[in-house]
């Protein structure tokens, strides 16, 4: 499985705050994307804590080019 989320909206701070599910078009905030990647449902993601706030980021794979941005 690769990794199939995209960024498509960002605070004016710069953080990620609406995710893309590419595969099925599923549209997730921030606190909605955390709670599936603790359920499992997307493998290629973990959270960390940023600034007290518990925030989506994929996991290392080798490539830039497919990280949350």
């Amino acid at each position: 499985m690769g990794k199939k989320i995209r960024v498509i909206k960002e605070s004016d701070t710069g953080r990620n705050v609406l995710f893309e599910d590419m595969d099925t078009n599923r549209k997730m905030r921030r606190a909605e994307f955390v709670s599936q990647i603790k359920k499992g449902n997307y493998d290629d993601y973990y959270t960390r804590d940023i600034n007290g706030i518990e925030t989506p980021v994929s996991k290392p794979d080798g490539s830039k080019k497919n990280n949350l941005g």
